[in-house]
């Protein structure tokens, strides 16, 4: 690789890494990462609704996981431009074989060849494969409930689902039916075009 590009490489990766630590200063500004605003308003969360406490440390977990994104681009960027530095710049990790020029274009600190990353992400266990053991011995159970093929008489799923079901039902209490519209629609918002025209002047 000549010097003219590595030299366009490497201020590509400089301004990879400032849009990176940019976006780092703009999470913390924003209290998007480190945020212990919401979980430090209140003395105690004995009141609190779960779903609530939930919320704010979903919210946190994603911050940190952005942040941590954004580390390990600034991370590998370094290490590129320490491998410019080394003469080392380009060369996939794995085989030894020069990235392709329009992979480096799209992403500058790639470290593996399009063929070597492709082969490491096809080594990842598949989700399919990687399930809890516990679901061996429920998968039994799926799809099992009365088909009409036998004369047997068992306590299926549905009879399951019925029996809890039935827990659901509140005694001796006549539900009112509520029209929709009322719920969910703005009176000002049921106004016909044509009753919008007659109140014009």
């Amino acid at each position: 690789m000549d010097e003219k590009l590595l030299q366009r490489f490497k201020d590509k990766l400089k301004s990879e890494r400032d849009a990176a630590s940019d976006l780092l200063e703009q999470m913390e500004k924003n209290e998007t990462i480190k945020s212990n605003a919401e979980l430090s308003r209140e003395l105690s969360f004995y009141d609190n609704h779960p779903a609530d406490n939930a919320s704010n440390i979903f919210d946190k977990e994603r911050g940190l996981a952005f942040q941590k994104n954004e580390q390990i681009v600034i991370e590998k960027v370094d290490n590129a431009l320490k491998k410019i530095e080394e003469g080392t710049y380009g060369i996939c990790e794995v085989c030894g074989k020069e990235i392709d020029i329009n992979r480096l274009e799209f992403l500058p600190y790639a470290e593996r060849c399009i063929d070597c990353q492709q082969s490491m992400d096809n080594s990842k266990p598949d989700e399919m494969n990687n399930r809890p053991p516990e679901e061996d011995v429920l998968k039994d159970t799926w799809n099992r409930g009365y088909r009409g093929d036998d004369d047997q008489v068992g306590f299926d799923m549905e009879d399951s689902y019925q029996s809890v079901n039935k827990f659901n039902r509140r005694k001796n209490i006549v539900e009112e039916y509520v029209d929709e519209d009322e719920t969910y629609v703005d009176p000002i918002e049921r106004i016909s075009n044509q009753e919008y025209k007659n109140q014009l002047p």
